[in-house]
């Protein structure tokens, strides 16, 4: 096995660590007492609470990590990522709008995420289109977005509950309703992404390089923005908006196996997963949701991320 074959497998083992601690805040025993044990309510509480919450957790930061690998390759910007470029905030406001009409179901939560998120994300083409300075025009689109969103709060104050968990991002109350229309999206997002890994290589460099190796620039770019919208959104609407996943992962991914695209982005869907499990441990223990603990790590990485790009001084 090679080196990123090794980081790969450390990366899984890594995931599984983070669930298990998940599923066992509280008490290791008692949960392990659950599932071998002859209390048929324990294990209940395990199989149909607990266990939901750490899966929809690890496809949700999954998800997020992967966008945040298309978004930073496709857009050729080191602090891209969904809630950054429009995409994450305008999947919250989708999710939003559905709460406000009264949908309250998965799927049709995750369709209106999907296209709140494809809609943002296309408000922020349109508007850099010209000067292509995306990071900046990305935070300007965002809170507006973020903007609107707080309106409509105001608006329906008695959905101050429900609005505020798709604003800070929670894995409270998850079902396993809330992982079946996630899994097959980070199933289909991440098998694409690995395919085109050699496309997302070619976007990162320039777009010179790309019409020297005959690569049509525009409707790949757009495509690979579609798979970040969509993963995007699914995460949305699983947990609300994580802040900063889709920042960290890529980062981490990146420098753990390398920037070659199709080792990076399983290790970002993994560094992600690892992530949203390792903040909903600390989330739960702090009584804090998982949104506000990588918000905190995430804001960090920002700024450092920021310094060595020269976005900050």
């Amino acid at each position: 096995m090679n080196r990123v074959g090794r980081r790969l497998g450390g990366l899984v083992a890594v995931v599984v660590v983070c669930a298990l601690a998940q599923v066992s805040v509280g008490s290791t025993g008692a949960t392990l007492g659950a599932l071998f044990g002859e209390d048929w309510h324990a294990r209940m509480v395990v199989l149909e609470l607990r266990a939901p919450r750490v899966l929809v957790g690890l496809c949700a930061g999954a998800c997020l990590g992967v966008a945040g690998t298309i978004l930073q390759s496709a857009i050729r910007n080191q602090l891209a990522s969904p809630e950054i470029t429009g995409v994450g905030s305008g999947a919250v406001l989708g999710a939003v709008l559905a709460t406000v009409a009264g949908a309250s179901q998965p799927v049709p939560m995750a369709a209106a995420a999907l296209v709140g998120g494809v809609l943002g994300g296309g408000v922020l083409w349109v508007v850099a289109g010209r000067s292509g300075d995306v990071a900046v025009r990305g935070v300007v689109v965002s809170a507006v977005l973020v903007g609107t969103t707080l309106v409509l709060l105001t608006a329906r104050p008695q959905l101050a509950g429900a609005v505020s968990r798709w604003l800070l991002g929670s894995l409270v109350g998850r079902t396993w309703e809330h992982l079946a229309p996630l899994w097959p999206v980070l199933l289909v997002v991440l098998v694409a992404a690995t395919l085109l890994g050699g496309v997302l290589d070619v976007l990162a460099v320039d777009d010179d390089h790309a019409h020297a190796v005959g690569l049509a620039v525009v409707p790949w770019r757009s495509g690979v923005l579609v798979l970040a919208a969509l993963a995007t959104s699914a995460a949305v609407a699983a947990m609300g908006a994580t802040a900063f996943v889709g920042l960290l992962a890529p980062h981490l991914a990146r420098r753990l196996v390398g920037a070659v695209h199709r080792d990076a982005v399983p290790a970002a869907a993994l560094t992600g997963a690892a992530s949203v499990a390792a903040a909903d441990t600390v989330g739960q223990l702090a009584h804090v949701p998982a949104g506000a603990i990588t918000a905190l790590l995430g804001a960090g990485v920002l700024i450092v991320v920021a310094r060595r790009t020269g976005g900050i001084g």
